[in-house]
């Protein structure tokens, strides 16, 4: 089943990963998607903020990857598209081919920043118009969908991101992403003003400027796609430090074991039995 068709069936809730073994983990919990989020790249593959360093290249490898070990859509953050329209164009069709089910582009000024920053810069609404354009011409599939974000809360107040995000799906636009309603009310109210437009992305960050809801209340709202883009760093960040704490003050991974999947387990979920079943097969 296409994301564009599990979006019409109803909320898709998407964890954000940054690489295949966490979009494996998700697609063995049942997630109907994953998003790949670029902060998440920047923090596990680089150890630093999300503040435009990751280049279109090292995203398309991480969608690349895990696109050949799950079947499950990845919607793919590309960023501002790395660079002009032509760019856009060109991280589009490398995006699809490695296997994106949605792409997203977002309205700051290069080099962006995460959403949920202070400073933030959008180009003008035209420029975007005119990425969307060349975003959707782009395409060879009709099921790859992109993604419209504005960031234009924090920069030019909330009129302006509404008017922005109709602009955004007059231009083709599939899915509306406005990042970082400041309150319970800007959140409740985009689906009212934008929902007959096409389908709302909301994003929930733990600690950042959007009230945190649940999957049923976002969906209560009018939200038909929500990510949590970056959970599964933090939880693994938070797990990693205690993990680290416990070996340098125990010398043993014995006080942690219960915390912990022994060799079977973990070769268990990345598949060492089939593939060496497989490869049995040619020899």
């Amino acid at each position: 089943m296409s994301l564009k068709t599990k979006i019409g069936n109803g909320l898709v809730v998407a964890p954000g990963v940054s690489d295949a073994l966490g979009a494996l983990i998700a697609t063995d919990a049942g997630f109907d998607a994953v998003y790949l989020s670029g902060a998440s790249i920047a923090y596990t593959r680089f150890g630093r903020p999300d503040v435009g360093l990751v280049t279109a290249t090292e995203v398309e490898a991480c969608l690349a990857a895990i696109c050949d070990r799950v079947e499950t859509p990845v919607i793919v953050d590309a960023d501002t598209g790395f660079g002009n329209v032509l760019n856009v164009q060109r991280t589009v069709r490398a995006f699809e081919r490695a296997g994106a089910a949605a792409i997203q582009i977002e309205d700051q000024s290069f080099p962006k920043r995460c959403g949920h920053l202070a400073d933030k810069k959008v180009v003008p609404a035209q420029e975007m118009v005119g990425k969307i354009r060349a975003a959707v011409d782009a395409r060879v599939s009709a099921d790859t969908l992109i993604v419209a974000r504005t960031d234009a809360i924090a920069v030019e107040g909330y009129d302006s991101a509404v008017e922005r995000m109709e602009r955004y799906a007059e231009a083709g636009a599939d899915v509306l992403f406005v990042e970082a309603p400041q309150d319970v009310t800007q959140q409740r109210d985009l689906p009212v003003k934008l929902g007959h437009l096409g389908p709302l992305l909301a994003n929930m960050v733990e600690g950042g400027r959007t009230p945190i809801a649940d999957a049923k209340t976002l969906a209560a709202m009018g939200y038909r796609v929500a990510i949590f883009p970056g959970g599964l760093v933090r939880a693994a960040a938070h797990m990693t430090r205690a993990y680290m704490a416990s070996l340098k003050a125990n010398g043993s991974n014995e006080p942690f074991r219960d915390r912990m999947l022994d060799f079977k387990e973990l070769n268990g979920l990345v598949g060492t039995p089939e593939l060496l079943a497989l490869g049995k097969k040619y020899e």
